[in-house]
């Protein structure tokens, strides 16, 4: 294996472990600590998720630059293309939906009532999505 493509399955196996770490087990299990309102538990997940954001644009450039360096199959290249392009959905059309609702929940004395917002759904299903591409185009790179 090139080293190039050696390079985008390390980057590719330690991206999805960061997504199923953050998404999958961090964030769903704070709010079942004790006196974890949601209040706090929405301003711990804005910096976690902030900061996974940050790391998995880093991973996705080295994604990508691995890939144009190592010429991979088709099948490979076109999972982890999945993912990225996930991922610039979920920072660019999601995100900022999470944030509006996460603004007002926080600037609410009491908090917002009403039904929670639909991009958390949108948020988790594209989480699902890309750990199945990451998962699938990591194993691809190994075969």
């Amino acid at each position: 294996m090139a080293t190039s493509l050696a390079v985008v399955v390390a980057a590719t196996f330690v991206w999805l472990g960061m997504v199923l770490a953050i998404s999958f087990i961090e964030a769903p299990v704070k709010f079942r600590a004790p006196d974890v309102t949601l209040r706090i538990g929405l301003g711990i997940g804005r910096l976690v998720f902030r900061a996974l954001n940050a790391c998995e644009v880093v991973l996705a450039v080295v994604v990508v630059a691995g890939l144009v360096a190592g010429s991979p199959e088709r099948g490979p290249a076109v999972a982890l293309g999945l993912a990225v392009a996930v991922l610039a959905v979920q920072l660019l059309l999601v995100r900022p939906a999470l944030t509006r609702r996460s603004d007002a929940v926080l600037a609410a004395p009491e908090g917002v009532e009403g039904p929670g917002s639909r991009a958390h759904l949108w948020y988790v299903g594209a989480e699902v999505v890309k750990v199945v591409a990451l998962l699938v185009g990591g194993i691809l790179l190994l075969g």
